[in-house]
């Protein structure tokens, strides 16, 4: 279960989740955002956008694909005669070779660019279907939509390569060698689709939002730091990770991910002292439930922090047990 939060009373001079949420402005918006992470709106778009144009090249690859299978493969040349003598080399024989049907060498060359473009296709697909999953991802309790949505390049890969590379293996006219060559390529290259299609630790709006709620109890609002060439976010701005000379930017933790940041650091208990903030006495144990969030855990437990007197920046309440 993610985000079980301990009740405790508010102290004097700090501010609670439902007092905050309460604060809304006459525009209707929230001087904080509330506790519940969703992608922003530019991150949607933009994940909308990625994903069009992924699917667009998957259908270009399965296009490819079935231009190989209906067109390509189908091309033959004749050679030969009636009633032309050969010699069989296995027996030493002679035979009566008559017309033989081959695959052209042109359409064999011609496979083996399709087969490279195949999988180009489906490769650049997956990496920005990946890329819009990280901006706007599914719900792990979405068992079936979570695996389709995260897992969908492998399967698209799958599809785009298995059926021509069985129909090259089927093909009566291809010489041995032609069959060996575009078999091991077609195989070489489905599996590498297929790899770089697996999301092998998925994003999930659940570990975003174990995320956001561990800065919310951090820092009593919904507020981080990070910096263009970073990989994660952090809680303030004195930190020596992001002393680069980049520009730091602040917002939220949705802001954050939508700028590519994917989490939350894990030293952030270092980076509230540095910074002079208080630090909650059971810091190690929400380090170790947020690793085990981001890494994929489904039935960790976070931890509400545990502040010494008068140190807590925000007060939340446990949900009514139901």
């Amino acid at each position: 279960m993610l985000g079980g939060i301990w009740a405790r009373r508010a102290l004097p001079g700090r501010i609670t989740v439902a007092e905050q949420n309460q604060n809304v402005e006459p525009s209707g918006s929230l001087d904080e955002p509330a506790a519940g992470w969703k992608p922003t709106p530019e991150a949607k778009s933009k994940a909308t956008t990625f994903r069009w144009i992924a699917a667009v090249l998957w259908a270009l690859a399965i296009a490819a694909e079935a231009v190989a299978i209906f067109w390509l493969l189908r091309q033959r040349v004749y050679v030969g005669e009636d009633g032309e003598l050969v010699r069989n080399t296995d027996t030493g024989l002679l035979e009566d070779r008559g017309v033989v049907a081959e695959f052209p060498q042109w359409a064999f060359i011609t496979l083996l660019i399709l087969l490279v473009v195949i999988a180009a296709l489906a490769i650049t697909g997956s990496v920005l279907w990946k890329k819009a999953n990280r901006l706007d991802p599914a719900r792990r309790s979405e068992t079936v939509r979570f695996f389709v949505q995260n897992q969908l390049g492998a399967i698209i890969a799958i599809v785009a390569f298995l059926p021509l590379i069985i129909l090259i293996f089927l093909n009566k006219d291809m010489s041995k060698g032609q069959k060996t060559t575009a078999g091991i390529v077609g195989i070489v290259l489905a599996l590498l689709a297929a790899v770089i299609g697996v999301d092998f630790n998925p994003p999930s709006v659940e570990k975003y939002t174990a995320d956001q709620s561990a800065v919310i109890q951090l820092l009593g609002a919904d507020e981080v730091v990070w910096v263009d060439g970073g990989a994660v976010y952090h809680v303030c701005d004195e930190v020596s990770d992001i002393q680069t000379g980049s520009e730091k930017r602040t917002g939220t933790t949705a802001q954050a991910v939508e700028a590519g940041k994917s989490r939350l650091t894990l030293k952030f208990a270092s980076e509230l002292r540095t910074c002079g903030l208080a630090v909650p006495e059971n810091a190690e144990e929400i380090e170790e439930a947020l690793r085990s969030i981001q890494g994929g855990a489904t039935d960790t437990l976070l931890p509400a922090p545990v502040w010494a007197d008068g140190d807590a920046p925000i007060e939340v309440e446990d949900a009514p047990a139901e």
